[in-house]
């Protein structure tokens, strides 16, 4: 694993959009926090772009992500939001200066695809919240962005969550991954598709009908990638939809069913995905996942 090193004051932070289009008012404040701290900023050139709903062309988008990833002098990229559109470009991006100084990618939902790219290269990514999701309604850090900070500047840490039911309770070491559970499942067969084997498993999701999901669970048991996990943290599922005719079970009833033959510990409702307390992960690098009938712990190792 070629870990990017810690970021300080001083050093450059990009922002791009890969993928949906964001106003300006969404993250201009981050960047005012983040120069306010004595970071340097740089926002991609086609940042606040319009192509229908995506952030500037499959070329434009490109462009800035390329930059970025080749920028010798950047410490850290942040994807100014998800959406839809980076599976568009992801086959065109050329990781080769990048591996040779790997910075920090930092996104969630769509950002899911580069996530399970750059894992694959041995380089460690952050799920965690975007800029519009840096600050609480009073305009102070919430706790999104400090637990992203504290991932960024190289701090160990430690989560302890109140679970509903449903945890399967038990203990497990491992590497973490994961991410949007609809990306996921929309990446199988493909290069990057997700290694699962011996890892803690991480999905949430967002706005999907409940049969919809009781299917891509479905999908990932019968191509085998909960067969061998060493744990699976569910995060939030936000705006689940149901049919006129009901699908009768509730995401989480969808997913415990699935998942009762399976020996490894579970954990249920973990605060990370598109609710406004959006924890960061960082994927490919090991965890401590600790897990009983009423709680569950994260320990970055």
């Amino acid at each position: 694993m070629i870990q990017p090193s810690p970021i300080k004051p001083g050093d450059k932070i990009r922002i791009v959009s890969p993928a949906g289009k964001i106003a300006e008012n969404h993250v201009l404040p981050a960047v005012e926090w983040f120069r306010a701290k004595g970071y340097r900023v740089e926002l991609g050139k086609h940042v606040f772009d319009q192509h229908f709903q995506f952030a500037g062309t499959d070329a434009q988008r490109l462009e800035d992500l390329q930059t970025a990833l080749d920028d010798d002098d950047c410490s850290a990229i942040l994807c100014s939001r998800g959406g839809y559109g980076t599976v568009r470009i992801v086959d065109q991006l050329n990781f080769l200066n990048f591996l040779e100084k790997p910075k920090w990618l930092v996104g969630f939902s769509d950002i899911t695809i580069l996530h399970a790219c750059i894992n694959q290269y041995q380089v460690p990514t952050i799920h965690g919240a975007m800029p519009r999701y840096f600050f609480d309604e009073s305009g102070d850090a919430s706790e999104n962005l400090e637990s992203l900070m504290k991932l960024l500047t190289g701090e160990k840490i430690q989560y302890a969550v109140k679970c509903p039911e449903y945890n399967q309770p038990g203990k497990a070491k491992a590497e973490l991954v994961g991410g949007n559970l609809s990306i996921i499942t929309s990446l199988q067969g493909t290069f990057y598709d997700l290694d699962t084997d011996g890892k803690i498993l991480f999905l949430e999701d967002i706005d999907e009908f409940l049969y919809h999901t009781d299917r891509m669970i479905h999908q990932l048991k019968l191509s085998g990638r909960l067969d061998n996990l060493a744990g699976l943290i569910l995060g939030d599922f936000t705006d689940m939809k149901d049919n006129e005719s009901p699908f009768g079970m509730s995401v989480h009833e969808i997913i415990a069913d699935v998942l009762s033959d399976y020996p490894y510990p579970v954990c249920f409702g973990f605060p990370a995905g598109h609710d406004k307390k959006n924890l960061a992960l960082m994927f490919g690098t090991e965890w401590e996942l600790e897990v009983t009938v009423e709680q569950a712990k994260l320990t970055l190792l």
